[in-house]
C-alpha cells in the first residue's frame, strides 16, 4: 500500500510539473513566437523561388518544413524548457501578472509578420531619457537577446545552405575542408550578435515603448534577478531546441 501511494503521490507530482511548463510556455507567448517564427520561414521560401531551378526549390521547401514543423518544434522547445528550468514557478507568477502580460504582448507585436515588414528598413529612433536609456541596456545586458536573434536568423538564412547539404552529401565540408564549416558558421553568429548588439537599446526601447518607466523598471529587475536569470538562459536553450541547433558548449 505504501509503494502504491508512492507512486501516485510520484505521479501527481509529475503531471503538475509538465502542466506547469505547459502554462509558462503559454504565458510567456512560446506558441505565438513560434508562429510568427513560420511566417518568416515562407518569407524566406519564397525569396529563393524565382532564382532556383523547380526541383532544387522544392527540395529547399520540404527540407526547411520538415526541420521547423511546428509541432515539432514546439515539442523540441518545451522538452528543453522542462529539462533546464526544473521550477518553473517563479517565472510563471512574473508572466501571469499584469505586467508580465504587458510584456509579452509588446514582444509578440514586435515579432508579427504586419510589424517585420513595416520595419524591414530598420527601426525608427526613439527618443528617450536618460534614466530610461540606462535601463534599456541593463535590460539588453540581461536577456539573451543578441543570442536568441543571432540562431533565429541563421535558421532563416540556412533553409537553402541545409538543403544543399542534404542533396549534396559532404559538399561543404568538400568546398571548405574539414572543421571550416563550423568555423564560418561561428563567425556569422559572431558577426550577426555584434550587429543585434550596436541596435539592442534603440530596439528595446521600441518594442517596450508603451511600458511606463516603473513597468520597465521591474521588468529589468526580474530579468537580473536569480529567478529571472535562471529562466533566461534555459528560454535560451529552448529555442537552439526548437531550431535544432547544438547546445553551445560549457564554459
Amino acid at each position: 500500500m505504501r509503494v502504491l501511494i508512492a507512486v501516485a503521490l510520484s505521479l501527481v507530482s509529475l503531471f503538475s510539473q509538465a502542466d506547469e511548463h505547459d502554462l509558462l510556455y503559454d504565458l510567456a507567448g512560446w506558441p505565438q513566437q513560434r508562429e510568427h517564427f513560420s511566417a518568416a520561414l515562407v518569407a524566406a521560401q519564397q525569396r529563393y523561388q524565382g532564382s532556383l531551378p523547380p526541383g532544387v526549390y522544392q527540395a529547399l521547401v520540404d527540407n526547411s518544413n520538415r526541420r521547423f514543423a511546428p509541432q515539432a518544434m514546439d515539442q523540441r522547445a518545451l522538452g528543453s524548457l522542462r529539462r533546464n528550468l526544473p521550477d518553473p514557478l517563479a517565472a510563471i507568477r512574473f508572466f501571469d501578472s499584469p505586467l508580465g502580460r504587458a510584456v509579452i504582448h509588446s514582444e509578440v507585436r514586435a515579432t508579427s509578420p504586419t510589424e517585420l515588414n513595416r520595419h524591414a528598413d530598420g527601426l525608427p529612433q526613439v527618443n528617450a531619457s536618460a534614466a530610461r536609456r540606462a535601463l534599456a541596456q541593463r535590460l539588453g545586458n540581461a536577456l539573451p537577446a543578441r543570442e536568441a536573434g543571432a540562431e533565429v536568423s541563421l535558421a532563416l538564412a540556412g533553409v537553402a545552405a541545409d538543403s544543399l547539404s542534404q542533396m549534396l552529401p559532404g559538399l561543404p565540408g568538400m568546398l571548405l575542408g574539414n572543421g571550416a564549416s563550423q568555423e564560418l558558421l561561428g563567425s556569422q553568429r559572431e558577426r550577426l550578435m555584434q550587429q543585434i548588439g550596436s541596435e539592442l537599446d534603440n530596439t528595446l526601447l521600441y518594442v517596450y515603448r508603451e511600458l511606463g518607466d516603473a513597468q520597465l523598471g521591474e521588468y529589468v529587475a526580474f530579468a537580473e534577478s536569480a529567478e529571472g536569470q535562471v529562466y533566461f538562459r534555459a528560454a535560451l536553450q529552448a529555442i537552439r531546441a526548437g531550431l535544432l541547433v547544438e547546445p553551445s558548449p560549457a564554459p
